[in-house]
């Protein structure tokens, strides 16, 4: 089976065979990050282009991990280096890349559409890496990967996912993605941070944290995204981790055998204590690890692997 797409915009947009087929083929690739030599030449001679508006560290640096495993060329374009700061436009920007003739473009914007918009002025594939508070695929799909390695399955496990949801892309993949995968999604956070209507993706809303995560298999802590938000939403840090923040105790009313996950970077004595990042039942680095095969998986699809 093909992906029989040009680009990956949004999980919004997947059906379920084609988020099936990007994990598995992200499990293919779990293995090449463990030899000697962690390199194939399954994409030599093609041109992989970052392109972030936006900082980033593990999104960018596991693309371009990811590209170089398969053998890909890559650029890293970063705009506070770039004509950007010149006055050149978005669109500009992608004709003068599109005639370089990569072939694949992964885009990072702080606004909303933008890959959208990239996508129907160049002909070459493009993959969104997070558009504002929109979406963020790649991180959707790493996740849903960690939590089928480590849980074998999706469907019918409870995920809750507690923060800022208004603000996160992250939120905004992973409910369309679970709750197409099965699973049930639970979200918690204050509801200055709740966007409305929220329950109208499918998923159970609560504004007490020990509510949103009693009886969990999976706890997905966000960040604040302080950068995204107009105002104060909360009184004070202080205040924040002691009404919302996962500590110790409260991960003693999800399951036994619960998982918890961060997409980072994390505000440690924020949204997660540091005992409970680093303890026994964290899979932030496995997050990480699966990052780069997810990535992978996707540069080798859109380049027409099967």
């Amino acid at each position: 089976m093909k992906l029989a797409r040009k680009d990956i915009l949004g999980i919004r947009d997947l059906a379920v065979e084609e988020i099936n087929l990007i994990l598995d083929t992200a499990e293919s690739f779990i293995e090449v990050s463990t030899r000697e030599i962690k390199k194939v030449p399954t994409l030599r001679g093609v041109t992989v282009m970052n392109l972030f508006y936006e900082p980033s560290t593990r999104t960018r640096t596991s693309f371009e991990i990811a590209a170089k495993r398969l053998s890909a060329d890559t650029i890293n374009i970063s705009t506070a280096t770039s004509s950007v700061v010149k006055g050149e436009t978005f669109i500009d920007t992608a004709k003068n890349l599109e005639a370089m003739n990569p072939d694949i473009i992964v885009l990072r914007h702080s606004a909303a559409g933008a890959p959208h918009m990239l996508s129907r002025v160049v002909r070459q594939s493009v993959i969104n890496a997070g558009d504002g508070a929109h979406e963020h695929p790649t991180q959707a799909l790493l996740d849903m990967m960690t939590i089928r390695e480590k849980k074998k399955r999706i469907a019918g496990l409870k995920v809750s996912i507690v923060g800022d949801i208004a603000h996160s892309r992250v939120a905004r993949s992973n409910i369309y993605g679970l709750t197409k995968m099965g699973a049930k999604v639970t979200v918690g956070g204050p509801s200055t941070m709740m966007p409305r209507f929220i329950d109208r993706l499918g998923v159970e809303v609560h504004h007490h944290v020990d509510d949103a995560i009693r009886d969990a298999d999976i706890i997905m802590m966000l960040r604040i995204q302080t950068e995204r938000q107009d105002m104060s939403v909360f009184p004070s840090l202080r205040e924040y981790a002691n009404l919302f923040g996962l500590n110790r105790k409260r991960v003693a009313l999800a399951k036994e055998d619960v998982i918890i996950m961060h997409p980072g970077p994390m505000n440690r004595g924020v949204e997660i204590s540091p005992d409970v990042a680093d303890g026994p039942y964290s899979v932030i680095l496995d997050q990480v690890t699966n990052g780069v095969a997810v990535r992978m998986a996707l540069l080798y699809l859109l380049s027409g692997g099967n």
